[in-house]
Order: structure tokens, then C-alpha cells, then sequence
């Protein structure tokens, strides 16, 4: 009775954001997309190589709806309003520095911040994923006329930061992660990994230098 409960409170989930993704998140992720776009443009930040968004598959917010704590208990007793990343933007730029300037001008300056998060290694002699994670209120610039009158959508969004190093890394990482090579320990995956992590955060830092040395 028990696991029946569940799968059908499942089918509800995923069918009522599916509809909530097609209906409304889709557009709202574009619209996104160009009102910070046209932002980091009035601003004059050109060392920026690509902005998205997105909004999150059904399937993924499926699974994370379904997470649970220690105990066994439901992390999310309200996924639609609980989970922070139904839409999710990403700035990808040059250099470290701009990763501050982008983070400081559209924080600061246009999007009103819940919570920041700073994604660096346990300790300085791993090497894993780095970037700049922020959940912000979403602008009503974005928003559907009416939006108050619609159910369900969300408030915030998630924005991250990252060099083009850190977005190579990190989506590269996210593929081979969950994958193992014949005949291959995990262990031995998770150095090979670490060592092109390394090789990123190397290049990364030597560009940064570069670029400070010869100016803009």
C-alpha cells in the first residue's frame, strides 16, 4: 500500500510539472537567457563566452523530489516550492577575474541573492569541481504577465559562474563520472579524473596570469 502511495504521488509529480515545464518554465529559462544577456552587454562585459538557461528536465526533478535525509525521511515535502534550480542559468567567461566582475555586477547590482555558494575541493590537495553558485529571486521582468495567478511556479533561480575551464571540467566530469572504463578500479577512474581536474585548474591560472600581465 505503501509503495503504491509513493508511485502515485510520483505520476502526480512528474505529470504536474511537466505541464508547470511546457506551459510556463520553458519561456520564462529564455526570456532568462536574454534579459541577462542584454545585461552583461549595457554593462560592457565582453570577455563572456557563451549565457543559458534552462529549465530542469522532468525526469531530474523527478529524482530529486524523491531525495531523502539520513533517517529515511522525505527531504522535500513541497518539490515545487523547495527545489531552487527549476530553472537554472549559467555564465560562461574567460578568466578567473571575470568570474568576480560577472558575479559582483549581476548580484550586486540586478538580482536579489538568497543564498551563494562557493564550489572549491574538501582540501588543497584535491582537485574537483570549482565554480561560483548563486540562488537569486527571479525577475518579474521575466515572468509571464500574471504570474501571481499561477501555481506553482517558482520564485528563485540558480545561477553558476564558471570559467570556460571550470564548465569544460565540470560537464565533462559529469558524464564520465558515472561511468567505468573495462577493467578499470574506481579508484584509478577518480585519479585520472583528479588529474585532468588538475590540468584545468593549471591552465586556468596560467591564463589568468597571462591575461594580467598583458592587460586588457
Amino acid at each position: 500500500q505503501r509503495q503504491m502511495c509513493i508511485r502515485d504521488s510520483s505520476m502526480t509529480i512528474q505529470k504536474q510539472f511537466a505541464s508547470l515545464r511546457g506551459n510556463y518554465l520553458a519561456s520564462i529559462a529564455e526570456e532568462l537567457e536574454s534579459h541577462i544577456t542584454e545585461l552583461l552587454v549595457e554593462e560592457g562585459v565582453s570577455r563572456v563566452d557563451r549565457v543559458s538557461a534552462r529549465a530542469k528536465e522532468v525526469d531530474s526533478f523527478l529524482r530529486k523530489s524523491e531525495n531523502t535525509n539520513d533517517d529515511g525521511s522525505q527531504k522535500y515535502s513541497n518539490p515545487f516550492v523547495q527545489i531552487q534550480d527549476q530553472i537554472g542559468a549559467r555564465v560562461t567567461v574567460f578568466f578567473q577575474s571575470d568570474v568576480d566582475r560577472v558575479s559582483s555586477l549581476l548580484v550586486n547590482k540586478y538580482f536579489r541573492s538568497i543564498e551563494y555558494v562557493d564550489k572549491i575541493p574538501d582540501t588543497d590537495w584535491e582537485f574537483g569541481y570549482f565554480g561560483r553558485h548563486f540562488i537569486l529571486a527571479l525577475p518579474t521582468d521575466v515572468m509571464p504577465e500574471s504570474f501571481e495567478e499561477i501555481d506553482g511556479l517558482p520564485q528563485f533561480f540558480e545561477l553558476q559562474i564558471k570559467t570556460l575551464f571550470q564548465h569544460a571540467w565540470s560537464e565533462a566530469n559529469h558524464d564520465l563520472g558515472y561511468k567505468k572504463p573495462d577493467g578499470e578500479e574506481p579508484e584509478q577512474l577518480k585519479r585520472r579524473l583528479a588529474f585532468a581536474s588538475a590540468q584545468a585548474w593549471g591552465a586556468d591560472r596560467i591564463f589568468q596570469e597571462l591575461h594580467s600581465e598583458v592587460g586588457d
